[in-house]
């Protein structure tokens, strides 16, 4: 399996530098919502190990909530600019090709940030302003770009034989299309060694084995919790308010430029540490569910999402999510409302504002209008947004691997002819 990583990188914007700071990234755009890949600043298309990247201004549109809701919480936080990508391989090689490849243009978009300087070494700039993400989703992990390029090629090259046989029989199309097949270079998938077997399974064990340790602690507080849980859910005041429909105006016009859409929200949570503590164990098992048990193509019954993370911000008071998702932006709401509600209201429901929560899992997102209300509300503009593979969805991806796999078995029948249909 190739390694995957995630990278976030976030500093403090300089006070009245935002707009030139947003001028300036609007100029690595080839059109509204879509990053040229060889744009002067950063040409992502020159880096063949990134899936999807960004740069977003964390401009919070809710933090004159806490004026309203939780005066407890600091009226103000630091403006950020961030940088995420997902990438085959580590952060650190991520990070060495950026700085290699476009020293310049970072430092001319770091230039906006306030403690940065163009004479300090940039990469381990960069190092120290790295944050770990709480939880990270990908759709197939392991599933590299070299894989997603030379199965792409794979797919498009065989339906075109196909196309020029129609009349032959299941049989003699699929000889045409292994020998179609042998002019397209495939590189072999890597196998996970026995050192990384062990160590995944060291790394699944970590979910029963800290219940087990944490259980004296947690059975007996569990009344307490649940109580104090049930409380909070009755009493946490619901904010959404009606959308702006010139806000709405601006992050359409920067959407349903490709299958694949962007999209980016920050807010705060809930004031107090029960609501911190119980987001930070939630993330913690969705961070676990990625690598263990939603690794095939789907987040529970959601299979459009191609990447997505939950990053804490300013000493756990907000979080950042970001995802990268096919269709548009109601369908992605209603796909998730419709699906898996529950594993919203895990994800969200700690955030200040939240429609009102039913022991934690019920209601909450089944509210529907407050719930894409809140949505909104929290959603920001993503200044620049790269994929590698534009035109391909999470469906596409998972298809040619699905073709790939049938050169190589025994197919016959009815097998055989659905192997062929997908072609």
């Amino acid at each position: 399996m190739a390694a995957q990583s995630q990278i976030f990188v976030a500093a403090p914007v300089r006070t009245g530098a935002v707009e030139a700071l947003a001028d300036l990234l609007e100029t690595m755009n080839a059109g509204p919502g879509t990053a040229d890949p060889a744009n002067a600043l950063l040409p992502f298309g020159r880096i063949p190990t990134i899936h999807v990247a960004r740069f977003v201004i964390l401009d919070d549109p809710s933090l004159p909530d806490r004026q309203q809701i939780a005066r407890e919480l600091p009226a103000s936080e630091p403006l950020r600019l961030a940088f995420i990508a997902n990438c085959d391989g580590s952060e650190d090689q991520l990070l060495r090709e950026l700085v290699q490849l476009a020293t310049p243009g970072l430092q001319q978009i770091f230039s906006h940030c306030s403690d940065f300087d163009a004479r300090a070494d940039l990469l381990a700039w960069l190092r120290a302003h790295r944050i770990i993400p709480a939880a990270i989703y990908a759709n197939w992990p392991g599933r590299s770009m070299t894989q997603v390029r030379e199965e792409a090629a794979l797919h498009k090259t065989l339906r075109q034989a196909h196309l020029a046989h129609p009349k032959a029989s299941p049989e003699q199309l699929r000889h045409v299309l292994l020998a179609a097949a042998r002019s397209v270079p495939l590189t072999p998938l890597p196998a996970p060694t026995f050192a990384e077997k062990v160590a995944h399974m060291g790394d699944f064990l970590r979910l029963p084995l800290y219940a087990a340790l944490l259980s004296p602690l947690l059975v007996p507080a569990l009344p307490f919790l649940v109580l104090l849980l049930r409380w909070r859910e009755t009493h946490d005041p619901v904010l959404a308010p009606v959308p702006s429909i010139a806000r709405n105006k601006l992050l359409k016009s920067i959407e349903d430029r490709d299958v694949t859409n962007q999209y980016s929200t920050i807010g705060s949570l809930k004031p107090g540490r029960f609501r911190r503590w119980l987001t930070v164990a939630i993330l913690w098992i969705i961070d676990w569910s990625g690598r263990h048990l939603f690794t095939t193509g789907r987040l529970g019954r959601v299979n459009t999402i191609h990447f997505a993370s939950w990053t804490f911000l300013d000493d756990k008071r907000r979080v950042c999510f970001a995802s990268n998702y096919d269709g548009s932006r109601e369908a992605y709401n209603d796909d998730f409302i419709n699906k898996v509600a529950f594993g919203l209201n895990l994800s969200f429901s700690n955030g200040l504002g939240y429609p009102q929560t039913n022991w934690l899992i019920f209601d909450g997102a089944r509210r529907e209008q407050d719930f894409k209300r809140y949505l909104f509300h929290h959603q920001i503009p993503t200044q620049v947004w790269y994929k590698a593979m534009p035109g391909l969805t999470t469906y596409d991806l998972a298809r040619n691997t699905r073709i790939r796999q049938g050169l190589t078995a025994n197919l016959t029948g009815s097998e055989l002819r659905a192997w062929i249909a997908e072609i």
